[in-house]
């Protein structure tokens, strides 16, 4: 009897993973239109590039400031 009863719980219980698991692949499969991801694809790019270019600036105007020594030359 007491078999009986977990071989049911252990059903359930792997009932309802599989449930859990269909409902999140399913979430997971839906795709964009693909004109929806191209323009995304170009604004992701736009942005990398821009972020790109700030990086570059900084780097750029750190470059050209002086280097403070250390003053252990005494």
């Amino acid at each position: 009897m007491r078999l009986g009863f977990g071989l049911i719980a252990l059903l359930a219980a792997l009932a309802i993973v599989a449930v859990l698991t269909k409902k999140q692949t399913g979430a997971m499969r839906m795709t964009t239109p693909p004109a929806a991801a191209s323009t995304t694809d170009a604004t992701v790019r736009a942005q990398s590039q821009q972020i790109q270019q700030q990086v570059r600036e900084q780097v750029d105007a750190l470059m050209q400031q002086p280097r403070s020594l250390p003053d252990d030359a005494q």
